[in-house]
């Protein structure tokens, strides 16, 4: 009987193990654990169901544009639940010196393709109207050294639109800076573009044109929350299979097994597959594996705090339509960025209810990790009160930490990750997984799960009946 460890029991994890029984209910002869060394399964996924309200601590959709993620959902009997966001309500705004300004519409990340509305905005300055006019006429760039961000964007349109936009969205996306991280790693897209179109507003443009004129909506979630997922997932793996509060002291191959020891118990395995982070997966490897331990030890990580808050319909009637609105670094707040989730999803609060989430730290901030709860509810208050005019006392106020879970995808990270995969190959029965390595999404994290099974069973030579 092959036995396989699947460490971490976030999404990632979770997906291996239940792509490891699908293969064992084939009738692939294998044996595997989940260990998960806290108290749930599900990582940064968790929902809390609280009176009128639907709270996502964490992650509260993903893109519908990755298929991974809700084919999973459909494979486990979730396909009613699947809803997407209310895109007609859609609108993002920027604060500027203290007040929100929409972006314009047609804006596609800090792409405008909507130059009417570009020019009526008073997010941005003449002079980067003109830098985006002049941007149509950039020419192809084949051999331009990897970049930065900000300094990709600068070059198309100026450091405006960087301190405006970019920044911003990749500090509510990545809990990071426009400064730090690589534009091939984080925008691949758009550096194919720069490098064989030149301009990506006029590549952007003839893209919209060959879309339906009905595009998906953009963010998907599922009715009762995303959790519903996580749940699905550890229900589909038999009890002995799963085990929580299962800290795990080392990781070590020898002769031809795998060693885990988790609580003083030493167990053989055949395959190993990390789904925790790249630091803890280094942390494991270091001594044996010592240039992939270091490999995944130079990943660095941002930690973010979320609050949730939820209020009456005096609040509801106040605020902008929209989703919520992104803060630039210049406009000196802790909060990042904020969501009206009420409005990007139904049934999130009921009745005339209006619930909103807030997102701090970031790299930027990592200092909020160390507040308390009164401390960071004060910052809230006092920022939403000077930004959206909210004065009422909330009806419910939940703040969830968490620490060190985003992977910052820096420059040399795509390198660093063909380089961490080219090392894996070598080692047999050991497989990586999680937001560290093609993606931070859901999806993400539910196509490296099961790459990860791929990769182990095709060392050990396992195929299921029918498979």
């Amino acid at each position: 009987m092959t036995r396989i460890a699947v460490i971490g029991g976030g999404i990632a994890g979770l997906t291996a193990a239940h792509a490891l029984e699908k293969h064992r209910t084939k009738g692939a002869e294998l044996d595997y654990v989940l260990f998960e060394a806290g108290p749930r399964f599900g990582g940064v996924v968790q929902t809390e169901q609280l009176g009128d309200f639907v709270v996502e601590a964490g992650s509260d959709s993903f893109l519908t544009e990755k298929p991974w993620a809700a084919d999973l959902c459909r494979e486990l009997g979730l396909g009613e639940q699947l809803i997407t966001s209310n895109d007609s309500e859609r609108r993002t705004y920027i604060l500027l010196k203290d007040r929100l300004v929409p972006l314009p519409d047609g804006m596609m990340f800090m792409v405008p393709t909507d130059l009417a509305a570009t020019f009526f905005s008073r997010l941005f300055s003449w002079h980067t109207k003109l830098r985006i006019l002049q941007e149509w006429f950039y020419r192809p760039t084949p051999d331009v050294p990897e970049s930065t961000v900000a300094e990709f964007v600068t070059r198309h349109f100026g450091r405006e639109m960087v301190a405006r936009v970019a920044d911003p969205l990749l500090a509510g996306v990545y809990g990071g800076s426009a400064e730090e991280l690589s534009v091939t790693a984080v925008l691949p897209r758009f550096a194919e573009i720069e490098a064989k179109q030149g301009s990506l507003a006029r590549a952007m443009v003839a893209s919209r044109k060959l879309q339906s004129s009905s595009p998906r909506p953009v963010f998907t979630s599922l009715k009762n929350g995303m959790q519903s997922m996580s749940d699905a997932l550890v229900a589909s793996l038999p009890e002995p299979s799963r085990r929580l509060n299962a800290y795990i002291e080392a990781v070590k191959p020898e002769s031809g097994k795998w060693l885990v020891v988790s609580r003083g118990r030493t167990e053989e395995f055949d395959g190993v597959i990390l789904s925790v982070p790249a630091y803890v997966s280094g942390s494991f490897l270091r001594a044996d594996c010592p240039q992939l331990g270091s490999e995944l030890g130079e990943i660095r990580y941002s930690s973010s705090v979320t609050v949730a808050l939820g209020y009456d319909e005096r609040v509801l009637s106040s605020l902008p339509a929209g989703f919520g609105f992104l803060v630039p670094r210049t406009e000196g707040k802790h909060i990042l960025a904020c969501t009206f989730v009420h409005q990007k999803f139904a049934n999130r609060a009921l009745g005339k209810r209006a619930l909103i989430r807030c997102f701090l730290g970031g790299t930027r901030d990592e200092e909020i990790l160390s507040m308390s709860d009164q401390q960071i509810e004060r910052i809230v208050y006092r920022e939403l009160s000077d930004i959206l005019d909210i004065t009422a006392k909330p009806l419910l106020v939940r703040i969830y930490r968490w620490r060190k879970t985003m992977a910052q995808y820096a420059l040399g990270h795509r390198s660093r990750v063909e380089r961490i995969r080219q090392l894996t190959s070598h080692i047999r029965g050991l497989a990586l997984a999680g937001n560290a390595y093609g993606g931070i999404g859901i999806p993400d994290c539910v196509r490296s799960g099961s790459e990860a099974v791929a990769k182990v069973l095709g060392d050990l030579a396992i195929l299921s009946a029918g498979a």
